[in-house]
Parts: C-alpha cells; sequence; structure tokens
C-alpha cells in the first residue's frame, strides 16, 4: 500500500500544477481578450478610403493610422517649443505633432495646408494666426481646419461602428487620432500625446472625456 501510494503522489502533484498552470494561463488570455478588441470582435467594417494622396498603395485612412502608430513608437517626450521648419526633429512634441505626423505620413502637409487655409479663410481663425510654422500646432486652428475641410462625424463615442482608425478626435485644447483598438464595449481607444505624465500613447480615454468638440475623418 506504501508503495503505490508514494508511486501515484508525484503524478498528482505534477497533475495538479499543470492545472493550475492552465487556468492561469486560460485567464490571463481572457482577461486580456476583455481589455483590447477589433472592429472584427463587433462585426464592424473596416473603412477604407478612396483616397491614396501619396500614390502608395495604401488608403489615406490607413495611411494615417500607420503613421500616427509609426510615430508615438519613436516615444517623443512632450514639450511645448517653436521650430523654425515647423516640424520638430529633436524627439520633442505636443498633441498636435501626432496629427501632423500621421498625415504627414499620407502625404499631406499640414504645415502648408493650414497656412494656404488661413490666407484664404483668415477671419474664421481669429487674429493670433500668420506664422505657419506654429498655426498647424495650435488646436484652436486644427480644429477650424477640419471643419472646413474634413467630413464631420459624430461625437457620440457609443456610436462605435462611426469611429475608426485613423478618424481625427478633438477636445477642448487636445486633439489625437483614433486607433483601430477598442475597449469591450467596442469604445475606441485614442493614440494621442497629451503630458509629461503620462504612460502610454494608445488609451481608452474617450469615455472619460466630457469635452470632445470635434470627430473628423480626412480620407
Amino acid at each position: 500500500m506504501n508503495k503505490r501510494y508514494r508511486l501515484k503522489t508525484p503524478a498528482k502533484i505534477i497533475l495538479a500544477a499543470l492545472t493550475v498552470a492552465l487556468i492561469t494561463a486560460l485567464w490571463l488570455c481572457l482577461r486580456s481578450r476583455g481589455e483590447i478588441y477589433t472592429n472584427a470582435d463587433f462585426g464592424i467594417p473596416d473603412y477604407i478610403s478612396e483616397r491614396d494622396r501619396d500614390g502608395d498603395g495604401i488608403d489615406d485612412q490607413s495611411d494615417i493610422l500607420a503613421g500616427a502608430k509609426a510615430y508615438v513608437a519613436t516615444k517623443p517626450i512632450y514639450k511645448s517649443a517653436y521650430y523654425s521648419g515647423g516640424y520638430p526633429d529633436d524627439g520633442f512634441g505636443v498633441c498636435t505633432d501626432v496629427v501632423a505626423q500621421a498625415m504627414r505620413s499620407a502625404g499631406y502637409d499640414l504645415m502648408e495646408l493650414v497656412s494656404a487655409d488661413i490666407e484664404r479663410h483668415r477671419g474664421d481663425y481669429g487674429d493670433d494666426v500668420g506664422d505657419k510654422n506654429i498655426d498647424f500646432r495650435r488646436v484652436r486652428n486644427l480644429l477650424v481646419y477640419f471643419r472646413r475641410t474634413a467630413k464631420a462625424l459624430t461625437l457620440d463615442v457609443h456610436d462605435i461602428a462611426e469611429w475608426q482608425g485613423g478618424d481625427i478626435v478633438v477636445f477642448e485644447g487636445h486633439i489625437g487620432i483614433v486607433s483601430d483598438r477598442r475597449n469591450r464595449d467596442g469604445v475606441a481607444y485614442v493614440i494621442h500625446h497629451g503630458g509629461e505624465t503620462q504612460k502610454e500613447y494608445e488609451q481608452d480615454i474617450l469615455e472619460g472625456r466630457d469635452d470632445i468638440v470635434g470627430h473628423f475623418r480626412v480620407g
């Protein structure tokens, strides 16, 4: 009896350990699955733009999304500063630079585009404009520009099918690119750069904001 008991005990211990490991792995998998979703999880088709401004074979919407992700992957440090060439070139930046760099990757030079629009419609922008190196890096100017040139979309974050990766979202004094990642309710994440203490560049923030003033699609 003792011999048979000694033979079974190690097997039971191993089986118990494997069971615990399997349950833990399954729990972690389900937990991860519950935090990040995509369009496919909600039966939402990906929006594909009919435009390809830079002629690279990738539509503008996809280009803008990829450009935003590529820019924040460089881990820019938050700092507001003036650059004579407009675009920061030293690893620093602010929220508007996420949008400018994302659009730049799709063939849109936001510095030149905003400057040209200010020349044509100066009265819409107010008095504090006229330097193209900084005008396109101010949220208030981008809000005016996108209202004039882009397709305006719903501000209801729970109308989830209308929020697509590559869209632009504007808050009071802040701006970002809508991500293709979603939370468990289908609400989209935002790719943005909000300050020095921000831990991640792609975050689930839409439901926690009550100051959304614009939601636009360029392509």
